[in-house]
């Protein structure tokens, strides 16, 4: 397996060259793409030009930082001065950013290459990637099944091989949920530590940039690089540097870990459970105590997420008019305008969550929905609270299934929306979530999800680096070969 830390060693030794790495990545993406699709834009030019200045300050004899000059990719829904932002929607197919994501100035720092922009559900609107105005992502582990969404084409991509670590963004599980599908580490940290300046707003109190990586290792490094306190974001949490990898330590002895008995009743495929209850004797093995709790609440979190997140949407997506930017299509009046530009603009997926959002913000119906969704979020971070007072991480599947056959719930949105029972909750509470391979079905990977309180990120990836390294066993091969370097 190629991970930023081994490519790192690597580059320091001299045995290799940030260029020569880049287009072996280069390379692979162009062998590659055709069948998984995970790619919306190209930036080779500026990949190259950054490798080869990472490769000057090594001959220089200065220090480079553990990210520099590993090939990655950005979700189309941050962010990058001087380059497309089409959040997978004809409504920006041809807006370009004026300026830079918070994300993207400390990747700058880092000296970091990226090879593109990657595919997505139309603004992180879905669950399978299928909701792209442009092209549907395929999975890496079979081509015929879909990468998990929204973030589907920045989880295909490190699982096909195509860059080393991506960035995508979680509003209801959008980055742990395709990382279980596509056997990759995905990590949705706390609510605000990481700047949301620069990501386009979908459902701004749920929204939260993540990482994916080949193992937990490279999650501390990418966090690393892109955590911290920002100005520009009013919802960013002032705190102390932290170094992440400090809390890769293989260690697990005394640490409790809950198990909610709500995540693993009906709907939970029975080889999935099999796979997590592996884990868990796993853990206890290892010296972990294993703590029952229970979160009464939890049941009503799919109700509640799909009343805020398509009021917020609503709100949110109200600025593509077709006046300030983006797609404008021309009308007899403005009204019409208005009409015709975001009857085009926006697909089905995208029209459908802002009719419902601006449904429950109407009149006669906020008290009705979305203020008992918003009591409802309420009592569901109490359950979270009280469930992490008994434990240090809560253990949970982070999908009932593996990943389902494109097209399969295409016609169906309440099965799709139902698919993301076990993340939503999450993003209510603000907490962190990371989501780990633990085991496979079919040949397709199951998704662990390892649950930390606000802020401590440390325990939540020591649970998880603990279980990588004493479960070996779990490591395959890249399911479309290795890169050759």
């Amino acid at each position: 397996m190629v991970t930023i830390h081994g490519l790192h060693d690597k580059l320091v030794k001299g045995e290799l060259s940030a260029v020569e790495l880049t287009k072996a990545y280069i390379a692979r993406k162009d062998a590659v793409e055709p069948q998984v699709q995970a790619f919306l834009s190209d930036n080779r030019e500026f990949a190259l030009e950054a490798a080869a200045a990472v490769d000057k300050k090594i001959a220089a004899g200065e220090a480079i930082a553990d990210l520099a000059g590993v090939p990655g990719a950005i979700k189309d829904n941050i962010c990058i001065k001087g380059q497309y932002a089409t959040c997978a929607s004809k409504m920006l197919k041809n807006f370009k950013s004026p300026y830079n994501a918070t994300v993207i100035e400390k990747l700058m720092d880092v000296d970091y290459v990226s090879l593109g922009k990657t595919n997505m559900d139309e603004f992180a609107m879905g669950s399978s990637t299928e909701n792209s105005a442009f092209q549907i992502t395929h999975n890496p582990w079979g081509l015929d099944y879909v990468p998990g969404g929204s973030s589907g084409g920045s989880a295909a991509a490190v699982a096909a091989g195509e860059c080393v670590w991506s960035l995508g963004s979680d509003t209801g599980g959008s980055v742990r949920q395709p990382a279980a599908y596509c056997g990759v580490v995905g990590l949705k940290p706390t609510y605000g530590l990481i700047s949301r300046y620069g990501l386009i707003a979908f459902a701004s109190s749920l929204d939260q940039i993540g990482t994916f990586t080949n193992d937990v290792e490279d999650c501390a490094i990418v966090l690393n690089a892109v955590a911290g306190h920002d100005a520009k974001d009013s919802t960013s949490i002032p705190q102390a540097k932290k170094d992440y990898k400090q809390a890769l330590v293989n260690d697990v002895k005394g640490m409790k870990i809950g198990i909610p008995e709500e995540f693993f009743g009906e709907g939970l495929d029975a080889e999935c459970r099999k796979a997590l209850d592996e884990a868990i004797e796993t853990y206890k093995k290892l010296g972990a105590e294993i703590v029952p709790v229970s979160m009464p609440h939890v049941k009503y979190g799919i109700a509640a997420y799909y009343i805020i997140a398509p009021a917020e949407a609503s709100s949110n997506l109200a600025r593509y008019d077709g006046v300030g930017f983006g797609l404008r299509v021309e009308g007899k009046d403005i009204v019409d305008m208005y009409i015709k530009t975001r009857s085009e603009g926006f697909g089905p997926e995208v029209q459908r969550r802002i009719l419902l959002g601006t449904y429950v913000l109407s009149s006669g119906y906020y008290d009705a929905y979305y203020l008992r969704a918003m009591k409802v979020r309420t009592l569901i971070k109490h359950d979270y609270d009280e469930a992490l007072k008994q434990c240090d991480v809560l253990l949970t599947p982070t999908a009932p299934d593996t990943a389902f056959k494109i097209g399969q719930n295409s016609g169906n949105p309440l099965a799709m929306y139902l698919g993301d029972v076990c993340t939503v909750t999450l993003n209510l509470a603000g907490l962190p979530g990371l989501s780990i391979p633990c085991g496979y079905k079919n040949g397709l990977p199951i998704g662990m999800q390892l649950i930390g309180k606000a802020l401590d990120e440390e325990t939540l990836l020591r649970a998880a680096y603990t279980f990588e390294q004493n479960r070996t066993d779990l490591r395959k091969p890249l399911p479309m070969g290795e890169v050759e370097l």
